[in-house]
């Protein structure tokens, strides 16, 4: 067994040790060089860093190789031999990405499964609600859209939602993008995304995580999550989130992280967009268009406007239509009250309403509507 194969095994045995997290085990590889000089220390040399118990734990393991712990990490190196488009990447490790490697907490490993490189390339995360509106999802699509045909990786967490939508328009635009997962390499959640999780790596992306094989849904585990998807980027975006959303965890992590942080501003009346007047509110950059973006984070990549695919050009309207929309505003509005703004009998209105709808022009929630 060579070295760097010592060096894995030693230090997927350590992970599994109580209390050894991921800020401990970076404080113990810069004291001690290694995984392998970690694994060897004397029990004396470990006790500052660790719980004795935990010491007296990894003697035990030391003592027998027959141990259980010893046959589960056997096996997910078998595992990893078995998956060649997996790659385990170590802490202190000449593939680790830079930029992770500066946070505090960075993983002590990751699991990348596709392309190692794409974790250099300028990333920007976009997070959002799992419930967006459908002008939430449509601005997640557009936004990385437009970022990915200039160059940046997109980066979020496969969920459902405002993840997905980023996703999504980063591979209609050719580009990039990352899914970081709250599970084992091994598994994908939601189930339904498997195959964005393909697409993503067929397309020359990559899906990481830090968790060991086997490793399910637990609710813990992605707050966690979300410190990589941070940590990789050079700025998280906010595409729509409650005030209680998960993404608002992203967002403080970046902050700690020294990133920049934007975000969408909505309707005062979407509950969905409450997250982001927060964030607003708390220093992040407002931001209404992608080239917002561009602009703050021009200097880390070298964009040309040339590379982006233009926007697709606005539905020719009846001038009758080009008014009510303009009338209807981007609140939410009842039919009522679009009755008495127009002074429009509510058949002949359905009808205008049905037309902008399928133009993509406008959307319905229950009784009311509202510009996208």
């Amino acid at each position: 067994m060579d070295s760097t194969s010592d060096t894995l095994t030693h230090l997927l045995t350590l992970l599994r040790l109580p209390g050894l997290g991921s800020t401990t085990y970076t404080r113990l590889y810069q004291h001690f060089g290694s995984a392998s000089a970690i694994y060897s220390a004397k029990a004396a040399a470990l006790r500052p860093w660790l719980d004795p118990a935990c010491v007296q734990l990894l003697q035990t393991l030391r003592d027998n190789p027959q141990h259980e712990w010893h046959q589960a990490v056997t096996a997910e190196l078998e595992w990893l031999a078995a998956q060649p488009e997996v790659h385990p990447v170590i802490w202190g490790s000449a593939d680790y990405p830079r930029l992770l490697a500066q946070v505090a907490s960075a993983p002590a490993i990751l699991y990348v499964r596709g392309a190692l490189d794409v974790l250099e390339l300028p990333q920007l995360a976009i997070v959002g609600s799992r419930n967006p509106s459908a002008a939430g999802r449509t601005n997640a699509h557009d936004f990385a859209q437009y970022l990915a045909a200039g160059g940046f990786a997109i980066t979020s967490g496969l969920a459902l939602g405002i993840d997905a939508c980023a996703h999504r328009g980063a591979l209609d635009a050719g580009g990039v993008t990352i899914a970081v997962l709250g599970t084992g390499i091994d598994r994908v959640y939601p189930a339904r995304h498997r195959d964005l999780a393909a697409e993503i790596v067929n397309n020359g992306g990559a899906v990481v995580s830090e968790f060991p094989l086997g490793t399910g849904s637990v609710a813990n585990n992605f707050p966690r999550r979300n410190r990589i998807i941070s940590g990789l980027s050079l700025g998280t975006l906010v595409a729509e989130a409650a005030v209680k959303s998960g993404s608002l965890i992203t967002a403080r992590y970046a902050l700690e992280q020294e990133r920049e942080v934007f975000a969408i501003p909505g309707s005062i009346h979407n509950p969905m967009a409450k997250g982001c007047h927060e964030l607003i509110k708390r220093g992040a950059k407002l931001v209404e268009s992608a080239a917002d973006i561009v602009e703050e984070l021009g200097g880390a990549l070298a964009f040309k406007s040339q590379q982006v695919t233009p926007s697709q050009t606005p539905p020719t309207l009846a001038d009758a239509d080009q008014q009510l929309l303009e009338l209807l505003g981007y609140d939410p509005v009842t039919l009522d009250t679009l009755c008495q703004r127009s002074g429009t009998e509510p058949g002949v209105l359905a009808v205008q309403l049905m037309t902008l709808e399928l133009e993509g022009l406008i959307t319905q929630n229950g009784s009311h509507f509202c510009r996208v």
